[in-house]
């Protein structure tokens, strides 16, 4: 393997690592109760993890997250830790998060050419999308976990909309001001050198 692939192979893992460890200490910021989920700043870190990633490295890193703490480290929200959480009503968020994460990863990378207001719109619209996905899977798991009818469920979710588009606002301007200091992060990259 050339040192240059070796190079990009530790620089791939060690923004993973940092990633997953930035979705884990926003998962534990004070959580706000809401109902049966809290709220906490989880979603706005695995979206920047997708926006400044991109989707592989992006999916990689809430993985990472996810499977640290079924392993047992307290970093899901409020600090709980193991499978214990599939049975919580937050389920679907925490499952949907790699998925989010790829999504807004690659809508960013189609909107990475743009620059200034236009970036920062598609990098705001890539978050959307992701939170979307999150919102749609948090509500199964809402209906699934609560035995909630689909109308009670989009309720309850309903009331993490105005923090989430707050977030998604703010991580499109620090995925703009990354990629401005580094434009080739969302490059795509072959993942197998060529011969």
């Amino acid at each position: 393997m050339p040192a240059n692939a070796k190079s990009s192979s530790a620089t791939d893992l060690a923004l993973i690592a940092v990633f997953a460890a930035l979705i884990a200490a926003f998962s534990l910021t004070p959580a706000i109760p809401v109902g049966p989920v809290p709220v906490t700043l989880q979603t706005l870190a695995v979206v920047l993890a997708g926006l400044v990633l991109g989707p592989w490295r992006g999916f990689l890193a809430t993985v990472l997250y996810l499977v640290v703490g079924f392993a047992g480290l307290p970093v899901f929200a409020g600090g709980s830790a193991g499978l214990a959480v599939l049975a919580k009503p937050s389920v679907g968020y925490l499952l949907a998060f790699p998925f989010g994460a790829a999504l807004a990863g690659a809508l960013a990378q189609a909107f990475a050419r743009w620059r200034g207001a236009r970036q920062y719109l598609g990098f705001f619209l890539a978050g959307l999308a992701a939170s979307l996905l999150i919102h749609a899977s948090g509500i199964l798991g809402l209906i699934v976990v609560l035995h909630l009818d689909l109308s009670a469920a989009f309720l309850v979710d309903l009331a993490f909309w105005p923090g989430d588009l707050a977030k998604m606002f703010a991580a499109a301007a620090v995925a703009v001001a990354v990629h401005k200091a580094f434009p080739a992060l969302l490059a795509v990259r072959r993942l197998v050198p060529a011969a």
